[in-house]
């Protein structure tokens, strides 16, 4: 269940952040994205302000509805301990040495 409503979160973000791109702005932003015209090509400059208001509005709710579904949803939920500190150590073996350090014979000339 809590993954299935992570993947409609997901993905009703990523298409809010695309439909509000393509609102008409100052700058433009992604309006001429599917040709010369953008959207206004299927549709008058009302009608796709209206179509972008209410998909934003109807992202937008179904966004804070998932917000707060998930939130009530993993509320409940045990989290595994992932810390380092929580973690016992791992045992290592330390490589032994002699007590003489090893010097590498250095050939003299005759």
């Amino acid at each position: 269940m809590g993954s299935v409503l992570l993947v409609i979160h997901l993905i009703t973000a990523i298409f809010l952040v695309v439909i509000i791109l393509m609102q008409r702005s100052s700058g433009g932003a992604l309006n001429g994205l599917g040709g010369g015209s953008g959207a206004n090509s299927f549709l008058s400059a009302r009608g796709t302000g209206n179509l972008l208001t209410r998909l934003t509005a109807i992202l937008a709710t179904i966004f804070f509805v998932t917000s707060i579904s998930l939130a009530i949803y993993y509320k409940g939920a045990e989290r595994k301990s992932s810390s380092i500190l929580d973690v016992a150590p791992a045992t290592k073996s330390i490589p032994t040495t002699s007590a003489e350090p090893v010097v590498p014979s250095v050939p003299q000339a005759e």
